[in-house]
């Protein structure tokens, strides 16, 4: 597999990286398809599948994120994600090849300040089968870093930036001509560039990732899922996730996430996609404070019940608990949610309060 650098190619070497009988035009330095490109060896080097076995589950953790700032100056960051392409269970007993930053989905969450620098380094260990990059969206220069990150297999490169601008923003490989299948296959996260006078306090914190996967066999299906190009491109998922997996924070799965009566919490989403638009909602409840594209700068909305998250944009509201209650974290359009997968849900414990709830 080639690693030079798209800025770099010959016209024969450009072709190449595309794929063959893949025409391609020039767009702001972006290499775009005419048509959809070969499959590659994305499948055919997955197609003996005799030998296929379930790795470490890619269900990202809601709660490790990290913890608020609390500091008046700048600080410099040496982060660094390693690429982790394995096979996990998408559904019960379901295998799908997914690929990951650092093991899990969505992506760690980068956590800085506004004026912060950063040195960030993006490993490709040797043994995994594709180029990777990252394209941030909080970063000044060219595709968002993704042209000084491209990193073949026992490549590692580093870029540095400052974060010029507050907001909670994507990050997301961006490998030309199939980002969208890399995004699909998991690689996108959130970085979180606090405003100078910090957020507002709360008692909890969640981190949760929504993408769109399309695989060869119907939901629910037993066996190796191979990834269907023809779906992708038809923007027709098999699954609807949140953080990886179907139904993934339920108690079905690893579990839900846990509150108390009488917290406020914070929910930071972001929309890998990479095609289909969420309509965030929160069942049996409804976003105190609301900031839509993770516009942090902005004063909130108030009071909002359901909020639309674009592919490659970020979300963040705040919840008050003042029931005891499961809330159902889904997508409105609810075919999503009661044949795709997506459901997320939060436990919350305490005492009844009557006066506002009783049944």
């Amino acid at each position: 597999m080639s690693a030079e650098h798209p800025s770099y190619m010959s016209r024969r070497g450009l072709f190449r990286h595309v794929g063959a009988g893949t025409a391609a035009i020039a767009l702001g330095g972006l290499l775009l398809p005419l048509r959809a490109a070969s499959a590659e060896e994305h499948t055919a080097r997955d197609s003996g599948t005799a030998a296929v076995k379930k790795g470490k589950p890619v269900v990202g953790d809601p709660t490790a994120l990290p913890g608020p700032i609390h500091r008046s100056h700048s600080v410099h960051h040496d982060i660094k994600l390693t690429v982790d392409e394995h096979y996990a269970e998408i559904s019960p007993g379901a295998l799908f090849r997914f690929c990951t930053f650092d093991g899990h989905i969505p992506g760690p969450m980068i956590r800085v300040r506004e004026g912060d620098t950063v040195s960030f380094t993006l490993e490709n260990p040797t043994g995994n089968l594709l180029m990777h990059n990252v394209d941030m969206h909080a970063v000044y220069g060219s595709g968002g870093g993704a042209p000084a990150t491209l990193v073949a297999p026992g490549q590692s490169k580093t870029e540095h930036f400052r974060a010029m601008y507050p907001g909670a923003f994507i990050y997301h490989c961006a490998v030309v001509p199939n980002m969208d299948m890399h995004i699909s296959s998991g690689m996108y996260g959130m970085i979180l560039v606090e405003p100078k006078d910090g957020l507002p306090r709360v008692d909890r914190e969640f981190y949760l990732g929504q993408n769109e996967v399309y695989t060869d066999k119907r939901f629910g299906a037993e066996g190796v899922h191979q990834f269907d190009w023809q779906r992708l491109a038809a923007e027709d998922p098999t699954y609807v996730l949140f953080n990886g997996g179907a139904a993934a924070l339920t108690p079905r799965r690893a579990g839900a996430m846990k509150a108390k009566v009488g917290e406020t919490v914070r929910v930071f989403m972001v929309n890998g996609g990479p095609n289909l638009t969420s309509s965030f909602h929160p069942i049996g409840n409804v976003w105190t404070e609301a900031w839509s594209q993770g516009a942090i700068a902005n004063e909130p909305q108030r009071y909002i019940q359901t909020q639309s998250v674009p592919p490659g944009s970020t979300f963040v509201g705040h919840m008050k608990l003042p029931v005891p209650e499961t809330v159902k974290l889904v997508d409105h359009a609810l075919t999503r949610v009661m044949r795709k997968g997506l459901l997320a849900e939060i436990n919350v414990e305490g005492a009844a309060n009557p006066d506002i709830f009783r049944s």
